[in-house]
């Protein structure tokens, strides 16, 4: 048996949760609700073979019991059991699929090349064994991790979709649409906890016959989709592909910029220039989309040095919402290993890494997110250099050593703390972006921590045009997110800024200054599941956006 099914078989075995695990998990549970420590009590009570059981298993102990009636609803024992609540904190609940193998337009040395995977990912990355496991059906990926998330007590009425797989754009788009309409069927679907067996064949998920319809019943959806994300070059994008995306309901799109430097480009074949990234990012901008870009430093003909310098482009013109910082790592089915046993390039070592990201980490804007700073790629895949995937812990840690910080959104999301709605402050950064006007406007704690935030463009005489008729004459809102645990619609937390009308406060203040800047209209890019949101703000359904006249 290969490494990676043996891997899968494991992963699956360890979350089935059998009758024995789950009577075990109602032991252990009972031993929480009389006090004791949940991990104590799941070493105190092993299962088969001395292993540990897994949160998952508490959590379904958890919802068994209060479904017959032996166990009042409590959430903050559920808080106590869950399994990694940071995955929720951000306000959303992220589900990430993967498309099917497919020819890739890049010939980049650095990108690894697996017959069985989309190019660029490895059968044994996590989110990508997923994929595979599911034959890269988006239907059964997207249910199967729907139910993992309701099994360890994760809401799920929120979800971000992340599509993953190589270059979006060049798949063909009868594909495209499939696989999207897909997504939205399960969705649509019941919760998994509600109806564990829903199939195409009892009739569970069809939600119409075509993408329009499923997307019209996902407005009121058990499982809504607030965000929707694709990956791509920036080489694809042009104003028939901005409209072909807003078709499909992408509000966000990942590109890799990789470098700044066309020299660095070329040497990696990469396939395109800075210019092309450039004006990419610009058209995404002018057109509302929120813009994450992939940087990797390491790569074949750079010096640390050069990546100082390099990063420090990214917020001149650039300046992406977020980002990924990917460390170029040697795979042995990449180019650039013969590159390498040429002896004609060398990786950086973890010391020289951790250095080097320490640096630049303190310099990003604060209305920027760094997302990852290295990718989950299996140790046992690097041929050389850095093999740590905790590389941000490791950067973390440095970085207190050296009494440095980062403001970057990531590290001054609220998360699950209480706050004040009254001791708020609204801060308006304000900076140019891609021939645009870009105001970042963000509710703040007295000790710095953010709340929430809204993201105005105001498109300028030499903003690139779109082709698109919603955004003419518009000011546009990319974004609107207020942190907090995630929670399900209507429900009230204490203390929990996503009920406090933060965003609909901001929504004002971005109106305020449209206007004040000779806007008549607003235009927002919203997501399929946030449409019900803007409507009853006084917005109006468009072609692809929802507009007001202000």
């Amino acid at each position: 048996m290969n490494p990676t099914t043996e891997r899968q078989q494991r992963w699956k075995q360890q979350n089935t949760l059998t009758p024995e695990k789950l009577a075990l998990a109602r032991v252990v549970l009972n031993d929480i609700i009389n006090g004791a420590d949940p991990m104590d009590a799941l070493r105190e009570h092993p299962h088969t073979g001395g292993q540990v059981l897994s949160k998952a298993a508490l959590v379904g102990a958890y919802n068994e019991m209060t479904a017959l009636g032996e166990l009042n609803p409590d959430k903050s024992l559920l808080a106590k059991i869950r399994m990694k609540p940071v995955r929720t904190l951000s306000g959303v609940t992220t589900v990430t699929v993967l498309t099917k193998p497919y020819p890739c337009p890049g010939k980049c040395i650095f990108c690894p090349t697996d017959v069985r995977m989309p190019k660029s990912y490895l059968p044994d990355e996590p989110g990508a064994m997923r994929g595979l496991e599911h034959n890269f059906d988006p239907f059964t990926q997207v249910r199967s991790r729907l139910e993992a998330l309701e099994n360890l007590g994760h809401p799920t009425d929120k979800i971000e979709l992340l599509i993953l797989g190589g270059t979006w754009s060049a798949y063909r788009r009868d594909y495209q649409e499939w696989f999207v309409k897909r997504c939205f069927d399960a969705m649509n679907a019941p919760s998994p906890l509600s109806s564990p067996y829903v199939t195409e064949q009892n009739g569970g998920i069809e939600g119409g016959s075509d993408l329009a319809a499923a997307q019209t019943l996902n407005e009121s959806a058990p499982h809504r989709n607030v965000g929707l994300v694709i990956e791509t070059r920036p080489d694809e994008i042009t104003p028939k592909e901005l409209t072909w995306l807003r078709h499909l309901g992408v509000t966000k799109v990942q590109m890799g910029a990789q470098s700044l430097d066309d020299r660095i480009l070329e040497m990696n074949k990469r396939g395109h220039d800075v210019a092309t990234t450039r004006r990419a990012v610009a058209l995404l901008r002018t057109a509302g989309f929120k813009i994450v870009l992939h940087w990797m430093p390491n790569l074949h003909g750079a010096t640390p040095e050069s990546d100082r310098l390099d990063f420090a482009r990214l917020w001149t013109d650039f300046c992406p919402d977020e980002i990924k910082i990917y460390p170029n790592q040697l795979l042995a089915n990449a180019e650039l290993y013969e590159v390498w046993q040429r002896g004609e390039f060398q990786p950086y070592t973890t010391q020289e890494l951790i250095d080097l990201i320490t640096e630049i980490k303190p310099t990003v804007p604060r209305y920027c997110r760094i997302n990852r700073v290295i990718r989950d790629i299996p140790s046992t895949n690097v041929v050389e250099g850095n093999k740590r995937t905790s590389l941000r812990q490791d950067v973390q840690k440095e970085m207190k050593s050296r009494g440095t910080s980062c403001s970057c959104i990531r590290c001054r999301e609220v998360r699950g703390t209480n706050v004040e709605a009254a001791t708020l402050q609204l801060d308006d950064q304000i900076y140019p972006a891609g021939a645009a006007e870009e105001h970042f406007l963000s509710y703040i704690t007295p000790d710095d921590r953010l709340a929430g935030f809204i993201r105005l463009c105001l498109p300028q005489a030499d903003s690139p045009e779109t082709g698109l008729d919603d955004l003419s004459g518009a000011a546009l809102i990319r974004e609107v997110h207020v942190y907090g645990q995630s929670l399900p619609v209507g429900a009230e937390t204490n203390g929990s800024t996503q009920h406090a009308g933060l965003g609909t406060s901001l929504l004002v203040e971005a109106e305020n200054i449209a206007k004040a800047h000779g806007f008549d209209k607003l235009a927002v890019i919203s997501a399929i599941g946030t449409r019900q949101y803007y409507l009853e703000r006084g917005f109006e359904r468009g072609e692809l956006y929802l507009v007001k006249k202000i």
